[in-house]
Parts: structure tokens; C-alpha cells; sequence
């Protein structure tokens, strides 16, 4: 069964600082995988489930209030989370022949304190997607997306709110 995407890969390239020269092919673990923790953590298991099923169904079945909160509220979250985890690694290769930074001509690597900056403001730009995405869930679901409510069990449950404070050290 084909995995349904809720972006393309050339969405992280289009919306975001990112070059259009990187690889796509580079990004889309790094898609998949926030898809799988960030927005099913976001959104429970049970309306990930269901939009999932309308992406992959012949013909696609996505309509209405669910295109909308895909369109308006995921893609944006999704585009900048997976720029979040994809950001340490698109320099590097990992290969049958190690580990490696691939370093062009004429071009000067950034410190990881410079790499950990970016991935913070992704991450600040995530979250204020995924902030609005949350009140909007929390004010319409009732009424749109009654999946929103019907995890139990082994699913996922949606988060009522989207909030990294940090880590504080003493």
C-alpha cells in the first residue's frame, strides 16, 4: 500500500528559504517522518487515519473541510517541521562508503550552532502553524471532523496545544 504524503516534496522548496537545487529525494524521510510524529501527534491517529485513506483512494477522495484544513493548516506545519529535521542533514551522505559532508566549490559550511539556529526558527515557524491549526481543530472539530474525537486505546490522541519550551539546564 502506497504511503499518502500530505505534501510534496517541492512544497518544502517552494515555501520555505530552502534552495531549489536540493535533491527532493533527500527531503522525503524527513516528510514522512514528521508526517508520522509531528502530525498524527497533532491531529490523533483517527483523522490522520482518515485523511490518509481519502489522499491514497482512486480517485482521490479529499474534499471539503478536509482539503481545507490540509491545504490551509498541515501543509504548512508539515513543510516546516520536515525542513526542521531534514536541516542537519542535507549536507551530509551516508553511503556504502561512510558518512560523509559533501562540501561545494566556492562555498563555506556552517557551524552546528549556526545549523541549530535554523532549526529553531523552523521549528518556531512550525509551531505557529501547528498553534493555528490546534484552535482551529479545537473550534470546528465537532462539527468538520468528528475523527478528531474518536481515538482510544492504542491510538494517538490529538494535543490540545503545540509548545517546546526549551531545554533548561542547571
Amino acid at each position: 500500500m502506497a504511503k499518502a504524503l500530505f505534501i510534496q516534496k517541492k512544497d518544502i522548496t517552494r515555501f520555505t528559504a530552502a534552495n531549489g537545487s536540493i535533491d527532493t529525494d533527500k527531503l522525503l524521510p524527513y516528510i514522512s517522518m514528521s508526517q508520522e510524529i509531528d502530525i498524527t501527534r497533532l491531529i490523533g491517529s483517527k483523522l490522520y487515519d482518515k485523511i490518509s485513506a481519502d489522499i491514497t483512494a482512486a480517485p482521490q477522495t479529499l474534499t471539503g473541510n478536509y482539503l481545507t484544513l490540509v491545504n490551509d493548516y498541515i501543509k504548512p506545519t508539515l513543510i516546516h517541521y520536515a525542513l526542521m529535521y531534514a536541516l542537519p542533514y542535507l549536507s551530509v551522505t551516508i553511503g556504502n562508503g561512510g558518512v560523509y559532508r559533501n562540501n561545494p566549490e566556492n562555498a563555506t559550511a556552517l557551524t552546528s550552532e549556526e545549523i541549530d539556529k535554523m532549526v529553531e526558527k523552523e521549528r518556531d515557524a512550525a509551531q505557529y502553524y501547528s498553534t493555528r491549526m490546534i484552535d482551529f481543530l479545537n473550534f470546528n472539530a465537532s462539527s468538520m471532523f468528528p475523527e478528531y474525537y474518536t481515538n482510544s486505546n492504542n491510538d494517538i490522541s490529538p494535543d490540545y496545544e503545540d509548545t517546546f519550551g526549551g531545554w533548561v539546564m542547571n
